[in-house]
């Protein structure tokens, strides 16, 4: 099943998918040994950031790869893609899915941007995401508002004819300073606007419970990048210090474990919803 035809079986059973970023080998086994675990279907994303730090192929070989060893119902996907060219290379690169991030834009300009990449990925079946509203980013205001308004939500999704929509309604990327505040209202109106699946975007920190009612008013993917890095290297961290050990075969498992515990954890929040 590709990843369009998943989320709309999602939406209708009133569920949710995770979407993990990975960054090497060793948080893309932790994920995946979670997703086995739980015979859960899991988003593996890439950012730009992760792409040039793996390489485009080799980091899809290596998700296409351990997708086959743990035998999960898996796709990839582009988290956060800034430019048609990083699109059109991932779309060439078999991914099975495509963010375009136009939220920073003019709403006339967001359209017409990810209309194009609509229509880009048409031609590789692909599922596209997109984005409208402020979400912020690492290193941005957490104070600035601009969270999704319904009517701009409509507008947009009939005329990109994108296939899931990112909305601003409280939450953030990285770290939070105070337990954030969905705006589970707004969502609701968001909701009876659109019919496509809805995203969630800074799902790092967000409250179990506040995570289930989004779920159940519309939120059909949630992505979690944040936590999965700070489990990583802090049970790495950890390791380091309580040993001399110089074998990389050796301090890494702890650091995949801590990523595979920590995505149990959240997968177990939609088994619970």
């Amino acid at each position: 099943m590709n990843l369009t035809a998943k989320l709309k079986e999602v939406q209708r059973n009133g569920s949710a998918l995770w979407a993990a970023n990975f960054y090497n080998l060793e948080t893309l086994q932790g994920i995946l040994q979670a997703a086995a675990e739980l015979i859960q279907p899991v988003i593996l994303q890439l950012t730009r950031g992760s792409i040039e730090y793996m390489g485009l192929n080799p980091a899809v070989a290596m998700a296409r790869a351990m997708i086959t060893k743990y035998n999960v119902e898996a796709w990839l996907h582009l988290d956060h893609g800034d430019s048609l060219e990083l699109v059109d290379r991932c779309l060439e690169a078999g991914f099975d899915s495509v963010m375009f991030d136009g939220s920073e834009l003019a709403l006339g300009k967001n359209i017409e941007m990810t209309h194009r990449v609509v229509e880009l990925a048409a031609e590789y079946g692909a599922n596209v995401e997109a984005e409208l509203g402020y979400v912020a980013k690492l290193g941005q205001s957490t104070e600035q508002v601009g969270f999704t308004e319904p009517d701009e939500a409509k507008r947009f999704v009939e005329e990109t004819g994108v296939n899931a929509l990112a909305v601003a309604i409280g939450s953030a990327h990285g770290f939070y300073k105070q337990t954030p505040k969905l705006d589970i209202e707004r969502l609701k109106e968001i909701h009876a606007a659109v019919d496509v699946p809805l995203v969630l975007h800074g799902g790092s920190g967000i409250p179990d419970e506040q995570i289930r009612q989004a779920v159940q008013v519309g939120i059909c993917k949630i992505n979690v990048a944040t936590e999965t890095k700070n489990a990583f290297m802090r049970a790495l961290s950890r390791q380091l210090k309580q040993t001399d050990e110089i074998d990389l075969r050796k301090v890494f498992p702890p650091a995949t474990a801590a990523v595979r515990e920590l995505i149990k954890g959240k997968m177990a929040v939609l088994q619970t919803a």
